[in-house]
């Protein structure tokens, strides 16, 4: 149970799918509530399919590469951090490159937001993925790898409802209640940020033998 906390926990602070809310409004705001459940859906299933690819193509793509656990753990570290920053700011649009010319071009091409710009690089953007990189590295056994994909898919579950009701819940929080939340939230992840530059850069120090 502390390990799904704890994935279901960050996952959902690093991603911040109530961040996206006013993207996807603004993406959708000429669809129909049909059509806006279709494409909440979609962005669903396609972050699902990318943190199914970040968990279990993780351990290859280290090998491929050469990259320790714990440079990768720092590395995430730092990218999970700026998030949060981003977050704590305001600014985190821009940190994931979703400036309002890019948003108002998506809004004339819809075709494929569901994909992008909102499952990459709103919700599963390098911070996730690093995640799921090193969760692949510090969890080996069959149990702990379900009880992540419980977390996975109760995340991926969020994002769908969250996004299916942002016409609702934008009505309800107003812009400046969501931007309190997000920056609520970034507080979260930049301490999950640190937490993971620290705990490698001990463990890098004890295996010196200091």
């Amino acid at each position: 149970m502390e390990l799904f906390l704890t994935s279901f926990g960050a996952l959902f602070s690093i991603m911040n799918p109530l961040g996206t809310v006013p993207v996807f409004v603004g993406l959708t705001q000429e669809n129909s509530k049909k059509e806006r459940a279709i494409t909440a859906f979609w962005t669903a299933i396609n972050v699902f399919i990318i943190l199914l690819l970040s968990l279990f193509a993780g351990k290859y793509i280290l090998s491929f590469f050469g990259i320790s656990l714990n440079a990768l753990k720092i590395a995430g570290g730092m990218i999970i951090a700026s998030s949060g920053f981003a977050l704590l700011t305001g600014k985190f649009r821009e940190h994931k490159g979703m400036k309002r010319e890019r948003v108002q071009q998506d809004i004339e091409n819809r075709d494929a937001i569901s994909l992008t710009p909102l499952a990459i690089p709103m919700l599963a953007g390098p911070g996730t993925i690093s995640l799921l990189i090193a969760y692949n590295q510090e969890y080996q056994s069959t149990d702990q790898i379900m009880i992540i994909l419980g977390a996975m898919l109760l995340v991926t579950i969020a994002i769908y409802v969250i996004l299916k009701s942002s016409h609702y819940i934008v009505k309800i929080l107003g812009a400046s209640g969501i931007n309190a939340l997000s920056r609520i939230i970034g507080f979260v992840v930049i301490a999950i940020g640190v937490e993971y530059i620290i705990s490698s850069v001990t463990a890098i120090v004890l295996s010196l033998g200091f």
